[in-house]
């Protein structure tokens, strides 16, 4: 969600600080701010809502200092206002950008306006900051007092903070929220996400949950939660600053939709063989834990909820293992009973996501022996917490509104099914068909691609639209959902996606010439009941765009828009006709004017409940 970014230097730290958040927009924000120790020994500060731009116009070339923080908020607490935006200072002394949310927040304020402290803001963040003033006071140590600080603190957080007191420190610490640092020579950094410090630093150690990193320009000194000093492994990243830019496309997401072909190319590579799929892909041992396996449990949110749904079809189809899937916000609260033998299956694209975190944990607690991530960030707490990882390839997704991380999730999955299932009534034979299908799917990916200029002369029909219906059967049920999502996320059309078999039981009540019909026609033994389905819309006037298999021979009509996608086997099916409906959402709100890479209210990692 928020993003953080702080440095301490020989040099003025104030345009490494500005191009961190503009690195870090895609997470969502609504302000930003930026805190500076000048030359004076002072704090200087300076907040805008609105874009990184809006701030870095207020700026222009009148703050400098070598030791600084920066911010870009996303509203919980309090409105979007500058009062609410961070840094928040107290007294003048202490600056301090927090990720995360502060639970006890009312009672600490309540105490500290007791002592004397003014608030100025809405958030739960300004209580750290008076909470960390009140014991520098007593300590003059920034270290010391942010160490006594913490234990009153109950909920989750990122933190960074410097004092005029000490003008060449930062100080950081991390609960529940992401935290790296970056190591450079006469300088060190931290941020939110590795994303933010590339232009300065490839080398990063990720804090652990509980630490407390002291960094000054010569050295960085972490502290566990226990207090204790220790060694914790520095990191080369293979990413390059360029790698999270967006070259010569017009927006990260449309960058994004057409790198998966590569995305998926990668994400095969060395996980399988001539005919069958490398247990070693998952982690150490993970062979002697699928022999065990009985049963699947999925956890997730949002799209990697949708690849969820789509896994259980493959599991229980393919494999004939049981597999439930379970909204990760939801599944800690139903007090969940699961089989003995079950695999824990985790999906998230940042792997920081709170809820799919929490519901990890809670598993544990109720005696899962077998974790899996499946996740495209390979320091995350979601790998480093689980036994079992396979991470997908899909390298830096920067748009909000996920896709090539969703298609990777999907042929991981399918891996995952194929290693699970060859131990049973998969077999062999249908271990190699699997292989075989996911070698071609970089191809089938690009050919959907192709069709982009057909998608596009769909447009004009859903531009002035304020509702959407989405239809599929089968394992496209689930890709309506993705493709529904899309089109709601990023263009703001109310839109929802159900079984085409449900149409009589309620949605078709909504159809009238006004709210445009979308629905994915594979190839397969559902067809003729997804035709009748749609014999069911244009009945009642709907107007109907088919994303249809060139043997299912749909004719286009005045009412009916039919794009025909080249013939696919309907294992690979969910993947092409996702890419499609990817197209759709992007080229929809670009004609809307729409904010693509980060619409209103969203954030690309969801790090608290």
């Amino acid at each position: 969600m928020c993003g953080i970014v702080g440095a301490v230097a020989q040099r003025d730290v104030v345009p490494i600080l500005v191009e961190g958040l503009r690195r870090l927009e895609y997470r969502g924000y609504d302000s930003a701010g930026v805190a500076v120790i000048d030359g004076d020994a002072h704090l200087a500060r300076t907040r805008s809502v609105g874009k990184v731009r809006d701030l870095e116009a207020r700026l222009d070339g009148h703050m400098a200092g070598a030791t600084g923080i920066a911010h870009t908020r996303w509203a919980t607490h309090g409105r979007p206002a500058t009062e609410n935006a961070h840094p928040h200072i107290c007294r003048k002394t202490v600056a301090l950008v927090h990720n995360g949310i502060i639970e006890n927040h009312e009672e600490l304020r309540r105490a500290q306006t007791k002592l004397g402290f003014e608030f100025t803001s809405d958030t739960d963040t300004e209580v750290i900051v008076h909470e960390i003033y009140r014991h520098l006071a007593d300590t003059h140590d920034l270290l010391e007092a942010v160490r006594r600080a913490l234990p009153a603190l109950r909920g989750a957080y990122a933190l960074g903070v410097i004092t005029s007191e000490a003008p060449g420190r930062l100080v950081a610490a991390r609960r529940g929220c992401p935290l790296v640092v970056g190591l450079g020579i006469g300088e060190h950094f931290i941020a939110s996400d590795v994303a933010a410090l590339l232009p300065v630093t490839q080398r990063f150690i990720f804090l652990e949950e509980g630490d407390v990193a002291d960094l000054t320009r010569e050295r960085v000194t972490i502290y566990d939660a226990s207090g204790q000093i220790v060694e914790r492994p520095v990191k080369q990243s293979e990413l390059s600053a360029d790698a999270v830019a967006r070259g010569e496309y017009r927006h990260y997401m449309l960058k994004e939709i057409y790198e998966q072909p590569r995305a998926i190319t990668d994400t095969l590579t060395n996980r399988i063989g001539l005919h069958h799929v490398y247990d070693e892909a998952f982690g150490t041992g993970a062979a002697a834990i699928f022999d065990t396996i009985e049963a699947v449990q999925i956890v997730a949110c949002g799209t990697s909820y949708h690849a969820g749904l789509i896994g259980r079809y493959w599991f229980e189809a393919l494999a004939e293992i049981p597999c439930s899937v379970e909204v990760a916000s939801e599944f800690r609260y139903r007090r969940p009973r699961l089989a003995p033998h079950t695999l824990f299956v985790t999906l998230s694209q940042s792997g920081e996501t709170a809820d799919t975190l929490a519901a990890l944990a809670h598993a544990k607690t109720i005696g899962v022996e077998h974790t899996l991530a499946i996740c495209n960030v390979p320091e995350s707490a979601l790998v480093r917490q689980s036994g079992l990882a396979l991470l997908t390839q899909a390298g830096p997704e920067i748009g909000v509104a996920s896709t090539k991380a969703f298609t990777t999730q999907l042929v991981a999955l399918l891996l995952l099914v194929a290693s699970l299932g060859r131990r049973g009534h998969l077999g062999g034979d249908g271990e190699r068909r699997i292989v075989g299908l996911l070698r071609t799917l970089p191809v089938l990916t690009e050919q959907a691609l192709s069709l982009d200029a057909a998608v596009q002369s769909w447009v004009p029909a859903f531009a002035n639209k304020q509702h959407a219906l989405f239809l599929g059967r089968g394992t496209q049920y689930p890709v309506a959902m993705e493709g529904a999502l899309k089109l709601k996320e990023i263009s703001y059309i109310h839109a929802e996606a159900y079984p085409a078999g449900e149409l009589k039981h309620g949605p078709l009540a909504l159809v009238d010439a006004d709210m445009p019909v979308v629905a994915v026609a594979p190839g397969n033994e559902l067809f003729e009941k997804l035709h009748s389905n749609l014999q069911e819309v244009r009945a009642r006037g709907g107007e109907l765009f088919v994303f249809a298999d060139a043997k299912n021979g749909i004719t286009a009509d005045e009412r009916t828009h039919v794009i025909t996608v080249p013939p696919t086997d309907d294992l690979m099916a969910p993947v092409v006709y996702t890419v499609l409906l990817q197209l759709l959402a992007y080229h929809v709100a670009v004609s809307k004017g729409a904010d693509i890479d980060q619409p209103r209210n969203l954030a690309k990692s969801v790090t608290v409940e």
